[in-house]
């Protein structure tokens, strides 16, 4: 196996922090939860191996709204949702009913291979503190 098809030991550490993550973490944000374990990769190290667990399905890259992509250990079909306050990213569940992307491919001529929607509101604990 050549050298690019490894799960390195960068590649495995990196893969670690986001699976332990809950928060769907950004590239910086992994860096540093890196550097709290004593573990110091460079910037494009951090990059390419979170490129090359996106690439073979490992995890997941999320681009929301103009933000840093966050990684996102579950791979299964989901969606999101983002708090417009203070920003926390949590998983929906929630099935897209099949008529609904009929519809879109329709409307739109294209043909729908997979579907990211995107949610947006206020989390619980901003809409209790009267953010």
């Amino acid at each position: 196996m050549s050298r690019k098809g490894q799960l390195t030991p960068q590649r495995k550490a990196i893969y670690e922090v986001i699976m332990e993550s809950h928060d769907h973490p950004t590239a910086a944000e992994i860096i540093e939860r890196l550097s709290k374990r004593g573990q110091q990769f460079a910037y494009a190290t951090t990059y390419n191996s979170l490129r090359y667990l996106t690439e073979e399905g490992l995890i997941r890259e999320l681009k929301l709204d103009g933000d840093a992509s966050r990684y996102d250990a579950r791979t299964e079909e989901h969606q999101h949702i983002v708090c417009r306050v203070c920003g926390k990213v949590d998983e929906v569940f929630t099935h897209v009913p099949a008529e609904w992307a009929r519809a879109v491919a329709e409307e739109t001529g294209y043909v729908v291979e997979e579907e990211h929607i995107l949610l947006k509101g206020v989390c619980p604990e901003c809409s209790s503190s009267g953010k």
